[in-house]
């Protein structure tokens, strides 16, 4: 909601005592300790962070040029302008080293996982094998991403070499096609390398055809540092078992460690009241308090972030981050969805992150909610009870669409007879039971014939999508669902998100410690990337559910399997 203008003069100092009377009454949490604060992201490491060796004797040094942003840092969709008075958060660039430059030999799976790695090695040099090739040409026919990846490899190296002519012995000059990021250049195995290993190896075996390539570079360019980069671990292993230099191709992961991921929510210090309270300014606008604060902590705050402080004998407080501006923030009071009162749907919060997720998802100027936490903290119920209000009480948006990723866990049990929404069916038990829940809840006890009728209402509303068609589509005056999106590609996360047109709210919720797809991890999850990406950004907000509200078994479960 937009800011109430400033008092025209200077708002009156509040003494300790008052702040207690001025904040809204809040449920005391029962949630676990406060969280420590977020921690500044760190650039997203590549394969070029490496330790610099010496270059090659013939070799003149590159000067250093100028740090770029990469490509992978543009967040997923192109966010609104934002206003003047809520500065986005700015990023950190990543410098180039300033050592000399390496040679990285790309395994087939790299260039298969993302088809624009040629470009991601900044000021370094590339080296793809024969075989790699040969390897490409066979996994480029049908309608897999594995195959529509190596058909896009092969487009860019067809451009790369278009450019050089019939030498290309010498090199290809990787920014020869406007990828100014990249200042290295490809070269490609023309000639037969000499090389020696073990007789337990299999000659004919792709992996360790390359690995003798590496061996026969390392050889024929000392003291250059020649290193291969693969997303396959064993050959990572066999590689380092030879004495050979192998790393994981890192440019695909939002994070290194999932422990820095945005939380959502920062827990004021200890001492906040003793040393900011005399100097907080606070003034009413309709049902709402806000106080403007001061200090170190603002620099580590972000708009729509969540603050909270309780403290034994100390007056609690509960507020987002509405405003930053130079040195000083404005917080905003929440409103207490604990209270019976306000419940949505018949559903009261009950913890901290909790109210915090559902302040969120009621923000009629929130667009985008990403949601997470352990199996049983109560996303899927909070967002359905939110929906289901808005679309039937408050007819702010015309229906709910809700999809999720079709991963199974175990065995496929195979294709599914149907329609679309029944083949979706299976895939949306969680919705189902939620529902259930929901149409209990909701009026008492109706009956036989309420009950019924409450849940034809409800299912007139809910449209259940499959991914597989969203291409194309645009959703307006939607509230839509993104179930278990920890199982999406970073990829699959933009097809998803720009679907949104004008009023359309969207929520993706997953759980990061139940990644079902494979080559997914913590890091490289569309989820992750979501949030990561989308932080900061004053139509957007993000909570980590900390407690499971589910029950005693699923939480003990969580804890210790």
């Amino acid at each position: 909601m937009p800011l109430p203008p400033a008092p025209t003069q200077r708002a009156a100092r509040l003494p300790e005592q008052a702040f207690a009377a001025a904040a809204p009454a809040a449920r005391k949490s029962t949630a676990r300790t406060a969280q420590t604060p977020p921690r500044a992201k760190p650039a997203p490491a590549t394969a070029s962070t490496l330790a610099s060796a010496p270059t090659l004797a013939k070799a003149v040094p590159k000067p250093a040029p100028k740090p770029v942003q990469q490509a992978a840092a543009k967040p997923a969709t192109k966010p609104a302008a934002v206003p003047k008075t809520a500065a986005a958060p700015a990023r950190t660039r990543k410098t180039r080293s300033k050592g000399p430059t390496k040679l990285f030999v790309l395994d087939t799976n790299v260039l298969l996982h993302d088809p624009t790695s040629l470009f991601r090695f900044e000021e370094h040099d590339i080296f793809l094998p024969m075989i790699v090739l040969e390897e490409l040409d066979a996994h480029k026919k049908g309608m897999t991403e594995v195959a529509r990846n190596g058909r896009q490899v092969s487009r860019s190296l067809d451009a790369l070499v278009a450019t050089q002519g019939a030498d290309i012995g010498a090199g290809i000059a990787l920014d020869a096609t406007g990828q100014r990021a990249a200042t290295g250049k490809l070269y490609f195995q023309t000639a037969p390398l000499n090389y020696q290993l073990p007789t337990s190896l299999p000659q004919g075996k792709a992996d360790n055809q390359i690995l003798g390539v590496v061996e026969a570079l390392r050889a024929q360019h000392t003291p250059r540092e020649v290193v291969l980069v693969s997303k396959d671990i064993n050959m990572r292993v066999k590689a380092r078992a030879l004495g050979l230099p192998a790393e994981d191709y890192q440019n695909d992961k939002a994070l290194d460690d999932d422990d820095l991921l945005y939380a959502g929510s920062l827990a004021l210090p200890a001492d906040f009241w003793s040393k900011a309270g005399k100097n907080v300014e606070s003034w009413q606008s309709g049902a709402n308090t806000y106080y403007r604060i001061s200090g170190p902590l603002v620099a580590g705050m972000m708009i729509n972030q969540f603050v909270y402080f309780e403290a034994p004998g100390e007056p609690s407080l509960y507020a987002r981050v509405t405003e930053i501006r130079d040195k000083t923030a404005v917080l905003q009071t929440l409103k207490d969805y604990g209270h019976a009162k306000n419940a949505v749907w018949g559903v009261t919060t009950r913890n901290r992150e909790q109210n915090f997720a559902m302040n969120l998802l009621m923000d009629p100027d929130v667009d985008f909610v990403t949601l997470t936490g352990t199996a049983g903290t109560g996303k899927t119920l909070l967002t359905l009870a939110a929906g289901l209000t808005q679309v039937l009480d408050e007819r702010r948006y015309s229906e709910i669409i809700m999809t999720r990723a079709t991963v199974s866990v175990g065995e496929d049990i195979g294709f599914l007879p149907g329609t679309e929404e029944e083949k979706m069916g299976p895939w949306m038990g969680a919705l189902d039971d939620n529902l259930e829940f929901l149409a209990k809840g909701d009026g008492g006890n109706p009956g036989e014939w309420g009950r019924a009728a409450t849940n034809d209402l409800i299912r007139s509303r809910i449209k259940i999508k499959s991914m597989n068609f969203m291409r194309g589509r645009t959703f307006m005056d939607k509230f839509v669902i993104i179930d278990e999106a920890q199982n999406l590609t970073p990829k699959q996360m933009k097809t998803l998100i720009t679907r949104a047109g004008p009023g359309t709210k969207i929520v993706c919720m997953g759980n990061l410690a139940q990644i079902d797809t494979p080559y997914l991890t913590e890091g490289s999850s569309g989820l992750t990337f979501a949030v990561d990406r989308f932080k900061g950004w004053p139509h957007s907000g993000h909570i980590t559910l900390a407690r499971g509200e589910r029950s005693r078994l699923a939480d003990f479960a969580s804890e210790v399997l």
